[in-house]
């Protein structure tokens, strides 16, 4: 068992969910033996002095955090503040009162994976502001909180080149931390690019070894944290986003390799990272997959392995549908045409038209996962009358059709209208409309 055993959800990639749904998922939480809550946010709280940032976001307010965190305490969950305050802060670099602190104002900085960045990302170190900034969103957020902990991110600072400025800002943004009463956690992953420089940090610092892939190293990552001397927490994820319909195998394997490097390696916490890149597009229901068997190998370990899935599933969402998600989630293995970080379906359905899909996934198979993700759709729909969890896999099974059939007009129109209707029954307002631009046109 994990001391600490935490699930981390995006709420600034568009979606924020309702204060009903937060609550929901604390009551899942706690079935499943959670005690650690994070709501991952870049532009999401309403920050005074900074309403150009968030005026559309629908964000959490101090009252709201308060309200969860007295909802958590009850359920035995911790619920501690994560803002990146580093890497990912486009949401607010992009309007001109904050461009000027970025490291690169027209944006351009290239990713790991050879993609361009359109909008500036990353604060620049250099200029004084960044530190103001960071001093100042700090310190309106913490102290609505309890928890002694804090994750100050600081993830894929792309537009860093120098090592040492990275870990200059790290240990500054730890410092406002500390001065507010909070232990410092942060993302992992530039520190292991030079794995000698863990050695150096401080050692109340808690890394965060982040990978969401069947293959990741883990266990090597692990093992750097672990001769540096510093606490650390293996964070595997749902794989639900950019997936339409999920990625369960994925899932699996990335959940088990996470288990047992922490468990061999003596991590302090396992937490499972829910994303949502590309549109937050993925209901909560694609999710709950991830949810559950992190949750059970969190406490009970390896053995956790073979529970029934599909069984607990279908308790949590109080109908027989946890076989059809969990087939929906299966649909991106066919044809073999396998992407890291997505599935092939999504890929086909966010690009355009002439998109250059992955050979393997010919017209026929394309038919063969339209007529599966039909099936699922049918069945589900007996239960979405009364269920809301029916009517997420109607609509994660429609966005597989979807991708499937993606010349057709009148699917693509209709999807549109669908995303709209299920993104209300359990998020707000803000992020919808730019959530719903990135899906493709007619």
């Amino acid at each position: 068992m994990f001391a600490r055993r935490a699930y981390m959800l995006d709420i600034s990639r568009d979606r924020v969910p309702t204060m009903e749904t937060l609550f929901l998922i604390v009551d899942i939480m706690s079935r499943l033996r959670y005690n650690e809550l994070q709501l991952y946010t870049e532009h999401t709280f309403a920050y005074k002095g900074h309403e150009s940032v968030w005026e559309n976001a629908s964000p959490m307010t101090a009252g709201e955090i308060a309200r969860l965190e007295e909802y958590c305490a009850l359920q035995g969950i911790e619920l501690v503040p994560n803002q990146n305050t580093f890497g990912h802060m486009e949401r607010w670099l992009v309007h001109d009162a904050y461009r000027r602190l970025a490291k690169f104002p027209n944006g351009g900085a290239v990713t790991p994976w050879g993609t361009v960045k359109k909008d500036p990302t990353t604060l620049d170190p250099a200029n004084p502001g960044s530190l103001a900034l960071v001093e100042d969103i700090l310190s309106q957020l913490l102290p609505n909180f309890k928890s002694r902990f804090v994750n100050i991110g600081c993830d894929e600072t792309f537009e860093i080149s120098d090592h040492e400025e990275y870990l200059s800002f790290l240990l500054k943004i730890a410092d406002i931390a500390r001065r507010h009463g909070k232990r410092p956690m942060f993302w992992g992953d530039m520190v292991l690019r030079h794995p000698e420089s863990a050695a150096r940090l401080p050692r109340d610092m808690i890394a965060l070894d982040w990978g969401y892939e069947a293959d990741h190293p883990f266990a090597a990552e692990a093992a750097v944290f672990k001769s540096s001397g510093l606490d650390f927490y293996v964070c595997p994820g749902t794989s639900s986003w950019r997936s339409l319909g999920g990625r369960v195998e994925n899932m699996r394997l990335n959940l088990e390799a996470a288990e047992k490097a922490g468990r061999e390696n003596g991590a302090a916490g396992y937490m499972l990272a829910d994303w949502g890149d590309g549109g937050h597009w993925q209901p909560l229901a694609a999710s709950l997959p991830g949810l559950v068997l992190a949750g059970n190998l969190a406490f009970s370990g390896a053995r956790a392995a073979k529970m029934d899935l599909e069984r607990e599933l279908d308790a949590i969402m109080d109908a027989p549908l946890g076989g059809l998600l969990l087939r929906l989630g299966t649909l991106y293995l066919r044809g073999g045409a396998l992407k890291a970080n997505c599935s092939e379906l999504y890929n086909i359905l966010a690009n355009d038209v002439g998109y250059s899909r992955h050979p393997a996934l010919t017209g026929p198979v394309l038919d063969e996962i339209g007529g599966v993700a039909a099936g699922v759709r049918v069945a589900a729909g007996r239960y979405a009358e009364r269920n809301i969890w029916a009517k997420e896999i109607v609509y994660m099974a429609d966005l597989v059709d979807a991708a499937c059939h993606r010349r057709d007009e009148g699917r693509l129109r209709a999807l549109r209208e669908e995303h709209s209707r299920i993104w209300r029954l359990r998020s707000r307002e803000g992020g919808r409309a730019d959530s719903l631009a990135k899906l493709p046109r007619f």
